[in-house]
């Protein structure tokens, strides 16, 4: 028998490759996924033997998710909500001024607050920040005058120039008998052990998120932390599109990265200092302990209705793709996106297109070269569909752009770390500020205005009589979009 198996043993590596590929195909069908999503992995296991079997494993398993559920539902309880809550003051107040500023059109903030996680705030200050020279001279700013506590959770952490400049400030904090803890993801991060050591040694509390084996070779593994905030004393919060990392702040010779961050005090921050405690409990190795300090009483009486949305596999809806859908659909006006990575579900492409066909003024700013070929070709394969509809689109060509903000009718602003994509709205950690003012909201389209300086709109004939050799790289690319 082994002597036959030694023969044969091509056919029967292909025979088992096959019998594996039919028991999961026979799981993912069951699961009653999204089709274009269930397509693509079905394709992958009978049409590329041996690689489609790894594709499902790293890609279509929810065995991590499982995972989450089970200790991430430790806080889901009604004691760290309480702490949360305590800080949303005079509650009527806010949904009578989100409700005047929405026109009586209060759909998004009862949808997010539907899971009683995001409720609304209203005491709020916001400073808008404009690409990595204006957040990371802030944040040096706010870090060296902390006084309690430094809570960190980013995507990205690499001790380049300015990440180094961070770690040993952190340092010097911890140092001080400032509480400093670091939640980043260990996949996208990349941190040397020298600067680990420093951390630890200095009394900094350090934790990856979900590690995966080979992270070099495994950047589109599932359930990444794709999260970027600063909380500082549980007074001043930061959340947006910007990672630590030297390509973020232009450096003369680096290519121009356009991005928002935003700084908030008030309310708000409880909720950010909410969501970072979920997040903290589940990858730190022991209980975690709420401080009192950790959600002090604001000071703050400025009147900005905010929302911090969160969403990933540990939420029941995807709060952030919703907000977005139903904002674009109260449009009356305009809807004006900037998203560096365009890969829409079927709900978000059909909300813009209606809307556009409707009367609605859209526009939609990408960067014209993008860091992924795959992903830059699956957002062309979307747009033709869009330009048909009338919706206005533009390459940013100064640089890259990687903000990811949606301004709706002068009073609706989404910042934040959620791309326009299916990974951003169904598998990654992601967090967004829904704001809802108008002084904000004309900032943000005063600084759309000027992006669109630097872009291109496309030309709907030409992009329509586009080459075949493109559009058999845009097909191709879009089969594999809700993988990339």
């Amino acid at each position: 028998m082994w002597a036959y198996i030694s023969d044969h043993l091509w056919q029967f590596l292909l025979g088992l490759n096959y019998v594996l590929a039919l028991v999961a195909a026979g799981t993912i069908l069951l699961k009653n996924i999204n089709p274009t999503k269930t397509l693509s992995y079905l394709i992958a296991l009978l049409a590329f033997p041996f690689v489609g079997l790894l594709v499902y494993y790293f890609f279509g398993q929810d065995y991590r998710k499982f995972k989450i559920f089970k200790k991430k539902n430790v806080l889901n309880q009604k004691n760290i909500r309480d702490w949360a809550q305590q800080l949303v003051l005079n509650k009527k107040e806010a949904y009578d001024i989100g409700s005047h500023l929405l026109n009586g059109n209060t759909k998004i903030i009862k949808l997010i607050d539907s899971e009683k996680r995001s409720p609304l705030t209203l005491n709020n200050k916001v400073k808008i920040l404009i690409n990595g020279e204006e957040k990371f001279n802030s944040l040096f700013a706010d870090l060296k005058e902390a006084k309690s506590s430094i809570h960190l959770e980013y995507y990205i952490i690499r001790d380049d120039e300015i990440g180094t400049k961070i770690i040993n400030l952190l340092c010097e904090k911890a140092a001080e008998g400032v509480l400093v803890k670091i939640n980043y993801d260990s996949v996208a991060s990349s941190f040397s052990n020298q600067s680990i050591s420093s951390l630890k040694n200095s009394g900094v509390e350090l934790f990856p998120f979900m590690p995966v084996y080979f992270p070099k070779f495994a950047s589109k593994a599932n359930y990444r932390n794709h999260r970027k905030m600063v909380i500082i004393d549980g007074k001043i919060g930061y959340v947006g599109g910007i990672n630590i990392g030297d390509e973020y702040i232009n450096k003369e010779g680096r290519r121009y990265w356009r991005d928002t961050h935003i700084r908030i005090e008030g309310q708000a921050v409880g909720m950010l200092q909410f969501h970072f405690s979920l997040d903290w409990d589940f990858v730190s190795e022991n209980d975690i302990k709420i401080d009192k300090s950790w959600f002090p009483e604001t000071e703050v009486s400025n009147k900005i209705p905010i929302q911090i949305a969160a969403s990933g596999p540990d939420t029941e809806w995807a709060n952030i793709m919703e907000a977005m859908f139903t904002a674009i659909n109260s449009a009356s006006r305009y809807v004006y996106i900037t998203t560096p990575y365009f890969i829409p579900n079927d709900e978000i492409s059909l909300a813009l297109s209606t809307a556009s066909k409707s009367g609605v003024d859209v526009r939609l700013i990408i960067p014209k070269s993008c860091d992924s070929w795959a992903a830059k070709y699956a957002t062309y394969s979307y747009l033709e569909k869009l330009l048909r509809a009338g919706v206005k689109i533009y390459l940013y060509e100064k640089g890259n752009i990687h903000a990811k903000t949606m301004i709706v009718d002068d009073v609706f602003t989404t910042i934040g770390t959620s791309n326009m994509d299916y990974r951003s709205f169904h598998i990654n950690f992601e967090v967004n500020a829904l704001i809802y003012d108008e002084d904000i909201t004309k900032q943000m389209l005063e600084i759309y205005i000027d992006d669109l300086q630097y872009s291109e709109q496309v030309d709907a004939e030409r992009w329509l009589n586009r080459g075949l050799i493109q559009r058999l790289k845009e097909s191709f690319c879009r089969l594999w979009a809700p993988l990339l």
